[in-house]
């Protein structure tokens, strides 16, 4: 289970002080998938990443799986997220001077996994996303697309029991929209907990969520579980 507790998170832009989250509180059980909505600035980003241990909150408290976090020092913090969290950023943040598999691989490096372990392991990945042929291929080789299905294969290679993807259909072309959310559903199958952060839910992926939770100006305005109103 996820759980945030009156999280606020601040931080000054010049000489002003910018609230980003305001006495927010979020609770996602194991298993669901739970869409983070709202416009450019609303605080679902900022949302996403205190939850993924990207981003300290100021103040409150953050829990996952049932274990307070929110204090933990940052080596114990990045365990987590090398552990149990999978990534799917909204820039893809692939490293040009690596090949497609080796990028897909990298979350394995620190657990001192073998390269021919490591190889398999991503190409089996590259396969279930049409991306084998393009393993060898250096990442800014790539189309837009392409590296969007690589970034998904990375967040996916360690086995996480979270995934937190921004925006992972934002920069996909149709043809491939209907395989990520296939994959997306297998994942739920699995028990794996997914939070998305989107300003606009693709109807296809609605019959996957199990929340949606709307923020505006750093607040949630509206919760909804299964068409109830929270």
């Amino acid at each position: 289970m996820i759980r945030v507790e009156k999280a606020t998170k601040s931080y000054q832009s010049g000489k002003v002080k910018v609230r980003a989250l305001n006495d927010v509180s979020l609770e996602v059980k194991k298993g669901e998938m739970a869409v983070l909505s709202g416009p450019s600035g609303s605080g679902k980003s900022t949302m996403l990443n205190v939850i993924g241990c990207l981003t300290r909150i100021t103040g409150g408290r953050l829990w996952l799986a049932d274990q307070e976090v929110s204090h933990f020092p940052d080596h114990f913090l990045a365990a987590i997220r090398r552990e149990k969290i999978g990534f799917i950023f909204q820039q893809f943040n692939l490293l040009s001077g690596y090949s497609t598999w080796e990028n897909v691989s990298l979350p394995l490096l620190p657990m001192g996994i073998s390269e021919k372990e490591r190889r398999i392991r991503a190409m089996k990945l590259l396969e279930e996303l049409n991306l084998e042929t393009r393993a060898d291929f250096m990442a800014n080789e790539l189309s837009g697309g392409e590296q969007q299905r690589a970034a998904i294969a990375r967040a996916l290679i360690n086995d996480p029991e979270i995934i937190l993807a921004d925006e992972p259909l934002s920069n996909i072309d149709t043809g491939h929209v209907r395989m990520v959310i296939d994959i997306l559903r297998e994942l739920k199958k699995k028990g794996k907990t997914i939070i998305v952060s989107s300003h606009d839910t693709q109807p296809s992926m609605a019959s996957l969520v199990d929340r949606t939770v709307y923020f505006a100006s750093g607040e949630i305005s509206l919760q909804e579980e299964l068409g109830e109103e929270l």
